[in-house]
């Protein structure tokens, strides 16, 4: 079996590049592997760890569990607007991964929307100046519910909630 090489300090500026790369290319187990990688010898870095929830919600469609895991990187984040702002962000990604699959509307697509909203909303309220992200995720939300009247609240108990208090 081989062993993993630790990446040295010096190195994680430029390995969050690489990861940011990949992303962009549409290889987000590429850079999760990088972040894993950062948070290996920086367990507390943030910029890693935000890097590594969005590449894990790139796999929303894909990767069994990926948006579970996104969710709880997004709870431990440090600064409460980015806890608001990447919960909601990962709530609608998951809301849209089940949407582009073709789910049905009772699939919970309409919840995860309410709690991107949720999430959202909260984020605006503690947002640092100048800074409308929440804003523009939130209108984007409410674009995909106005181009899908058909998707309704879920009867069943979803899985699990993506943000919990």
């Amino acid at each position: 079996m081989f062993n993993l090489k630790p990446l040295s300090k010096d190195a994680i500026e430029s390995a969050l590049t690489k990861a940011e790369r990949y992303r962009l290319l549409n290889e987000p187990d590429e850079a999760e592997s990088i972040c894993l990688d950062v948070l290996e010898v920086d367990p507390d870095n943030q910029a890693a760890t935000v890097m590594l929830l969005l590449a894990l919600s790139d796999q929303c469609g894909e990767a069994s569990g990926a948006a579970v895991r996104a969710q709880q990187l997004a709870r431990g984040l440090q600064n409460e607007y980015e806890r608001w702002y990447y919960s909601g962000l990962v709530a609608e990604r998951r809301a849209r991964a089940h949407l582009k699959r073709g789910g049905a509307a009772t699939d919970g697509i309409y919840d995860w929307l309410m709690d991107a909203l949720d999430c959202f909303e909260r984020a605006e309220r503690v947002r640092p100046a100048g800074n409308d992200d929440a804003i523009l995720r939130w209108n984007t939300c409410v674009r995909v519910l106005q181009r899908h009247p058909q998707l309704r609240p879920s009867s069943d108990t979803r899985e699990e909630p993506l943000f919990l208090e």
